[in-house]
C-alpha cells in the first residue's frame, strides 16, 4: 500500500472525509491528520503536522483542504523540502507535479465537488515530476535565504537610497 497523509480544517471536513475513502479504495494508506468535524477550527492547527511530517521525510506526500486551499498552503510551504500546490483543475495539478515535484496538495473544499476533487487528486497521483532544467528550478526553491541575491528591482532601489 502506497502511504499518503490527509488533514483539513473545518471547511474541508466533508469533502477529505469522501476523498480519504476514495483514496482507501484506490489501495492507499491513508493516515488522517484531522479535524474530525465541521466545528470552526484553525487551519494552521492541521498544517502544521502533515507539512512537518512531508518535510521530515516520514511521508512522501500530502494531501489539505480548507476553504479555499490557500491557507493550508501558506503553512505547509513555511516547511524545507515542502512544495505545496493550490489546485483546482487537473492541468493545474500536472503542472504542480511535471514541473515543480509538488509533494502536498492543497484543495479548496468549498469549490470542488467531490467528482472534481477526484479528477484532481488523480492527476496529481498518476503524474511524475519531469526533472531536468525544473530540478535546477526545485533546487533554487531549497536554498537559504542569506544565499539569494535582491531581484534586479530590488537592486536598483538600493543603489537610489544610497545617493
Amino acid at each position: 500500500m502506497l502511504p499518503i497523509l490527509i488533514a483539513s480544517d473545518h471547511a474541508g471536513f466533508e469533502l477529505k472525509k469522501k476523498l480519504e475513502t476514495w483514496l482507501r479504495e484506490m489501495g492507499y494508506e491513508v493516515t488522517d491528520l484531522g479535524t474530525e468535524s465541521e466545528q470552526s477550527t484553525d487551519y494552521a492547527d492541521y498544517a502544521h503536522p502533515l507539512a512537518q511530517r512531508v518535510s521530515d521525510g516520514v511521508a512522501s506526500r500530502g494531501v489539505l483542504l480548507c476553504g479555499t486551499g490557500l491557507g493550508m498552503s501558506y503553512v505547509a510551504n513555511r516547511y524545507p523540502r515542502v512544495r505545496a500546490a493550490v489546485a483546482w483543475s487537473p492541468e493545474i495539478a500536472e503542472l504542480s507535479r511535471r514541473h515543480n515535484d509538488a509533494n502536498v496538495l492543497a484543495l479548496p473544499g468549498r469549490f470542488l465537488s467531490e467528482d472534481q476533487a477526484r479528477q484532481i487528486l488523480q492527476t496529481w497521483l498518476d503524474t511524475p515530476f519531469e526533472g531536468g532544467r525544473h530540478e535546477r528550478r526545485i533546487e533554487k526553491i531549497e536554498r537559504e535565504e542569506t544565499s539569494v541575491s535582491p531581484r534586479p528591482n530590488e537592486r536598483g532601489a538600493e543603489q537610489r537610497e544610497m545617493r
